[in-house]
């Protein structure tokens, strides 16, 4: 996993005085690196524009415009006047070499946005939107320097952002870059080196990037074992059935030794699932509120309160019982307008989805917080899993994933790591990065994934 930072500035400063690199050797770096990325991608004599503003973002456009100066047709465009000691500097440098400063866009092989950068805080005004509204509508081949521009240092877009190809990121990678918003415009990500490795860079943090290494899958190494040796997952199935059998199935395909469905009325299960009308005295762990619906109050306390790891989805999240069973070890799985409903319940925060959504890192901190025992699995187009104030992103995922069943077969996946006896951190990691992956092994259009598509995807991981 890579590390976040919510903001790099402090990571500059601590360049300057601990390993005496200044300014504009930092800027030097990255525009070499941009440099450097651009050559190796075209080796001819395409067009470039670079749009620059008039701060440190823009100054980064300048030099680069001068690292690639005779070996392309480079041409800036200022936006506005530089302001900065350092984009003021840069102009100089660049007009000694008499590079070509337009007043006018156009439509160049290649375009660099180097307008504003990660330090944007407040909303772009006409000019900036109409500009931005214009280099999106080219088909160019689209770099962003640092943050497509329009995004802010909390991920967010008030009305536009550039669309990104290639975000080429300074130094390390930042949480806004992360954002659900941000997924339609950050393209591939590329960090840059500044002049030092970048574990020299980067100090701790309590915010993380999910590697596809990360996956710690269950294959079975040990010779001597039998089904009891893999766990045995409960899954509680109310009024909507198939979301409870879509778990089970899921679970007992990620390794699950047994996988029983818990459920009063008689189901027509496939063979290798079990039936039972109560939670087992012997299961190792417990899936519910999949398609749960109303369901006996007493009976649902009850499973709250066993003592063993639990995945709980979906109904439960609408219900004030689920705080009874926030005091062990429990994975929480809500989606956004679930998991406002769970803030409400939890006397955390009453905001709507739309606050939720500009905010998931500060949300599902704060809950993380009040609750250091449970994990809390955010979906979202990147989700976030956090434990006690440490958060994981997960950035694989596909749209092909937003259809019915698609959650019931995470439950599963957790479930059955829970059951064979993953810590509830790990199982809810290795669980979302194998549903994550095999969405995006899925190879036919991508409007037609199902449930059981994406389990036979997950049997090949």
């Amino acid at each position: 996993m890579q590390k976040l930072f919510d903001e790099v500035n402090s990571l500059d400063k601590r360049c300057y005085e601990k390993f005496l690199l200044s300014e504009d050797l930092l800027m030097e770096h990255a525009a070499s690196n941009m440099a450097l990325y651009i050559s190796e991608k075209y080796s001819s004599f395409e067009s470039i524009l670079i749009v620059c503003g008039s701060g440190n973002n823009g100054a980064d456009g300048i030099a680069l415009a001068r690292l690639l100066h005779t070996k392309f047709d480079v041409k800036l465009y200022l936006s506005t006047t530089p302001k900065s000691s350092m984009a003021q500097l840069q102009l100089q440098r660049a007009k000694t070499l008499e590079i070509n400063i337009l007043n006018k866009l156009f439509e160049a092989d290649i375009i660099i946005d180097c307008l504003f950068g990660t330090g944007l805080n407040k909303p772009l005004d006409e000019k900036s939107t109409n500009l931005l509204n214009t280099l999106n509508s080219y088909n160019s081949f689209k770099i962003a320097c640092d943050i497509p521009s329009g995004i802010n240092n909390l991920g967010q877009i008030q009305n536009i952002a550039f669309e990104a190809d290639v975000t080429i990121t300074m130094g390390a990678l930042k949480t806004s870059l992360f954002s659900d918003v941000a997924k339609d415009y950050v393209g591939k990500i590329v960090v840059a080196n500044l002049g030092i490795q970048r574990n020299l860079y980067e100090i701790d943090s309590n915010k993380y990037l999910l590697d596809e290494s990360d996956m710690n899958l269950p294959f079975r190494n040990k010779k001597n074992s039998h089904k009891g040796s893999f766990g045995h997952l409960n899954v509680v199935a109310g009024c909507k059935k198939g979301a409870g059998i879509i778990a089970a199935n899921a679970a007992f395909n990620f390794g699950a030794g047994l996988v029983s469905v818990v459920c009063h009325e008689n189901l027509d299960l496939p063979y290798h699932i079990m039936q039972t009308h109560f939670v087992n005295e012997n299961c190792t762990a417990i899936a519910i509120g999949m398609g749960l619906g109303k369901y006996e109050t007493d009976e649902i306390r009850k499973i709250l309160n066993k003592k063993v790891p639990k995945i709980i989805d979906a109904d439960l999240f609408y219900d004030e019982l689920i705080c009874e069973g926030l005091n062990q070890e429990v994975v929480l799985t809500p989606h956004p307008k679930e998991f406002v409903s769970l803030l409400k319940l939890c006397k955390i925060a009453d905001i709507d989805v739309s606050e939720l959504q500009n905010n998931r890192f500060l949300y599902a901190q704060m809950f993380s917080k009040k609750y250091p025992k449970v994990v809390l699995l955010l979906k979202g187009a990147n989700v976030i899993i956090s434990k006690n104030e440490k958060l994981y992103v997960n950035r694989f995922g596909r749209a092909v994933l937003s259809k019915g069943g698609s959650g019931d077969v995470l439950s599963g996946l957790i479930g059955s790591l829970l059951a064979q006896g993953y810590e509830i951190l790990d199982a809810a990691i290795t669980a979302s990065l194998a549903h994550a992956i095999a969405s995006k092994n899925y190879s036919k259009n991508n409007y037609s994934l199902t449930p059981l598509d994406l389990i036979e995807e997950i049997k090949k991981l």
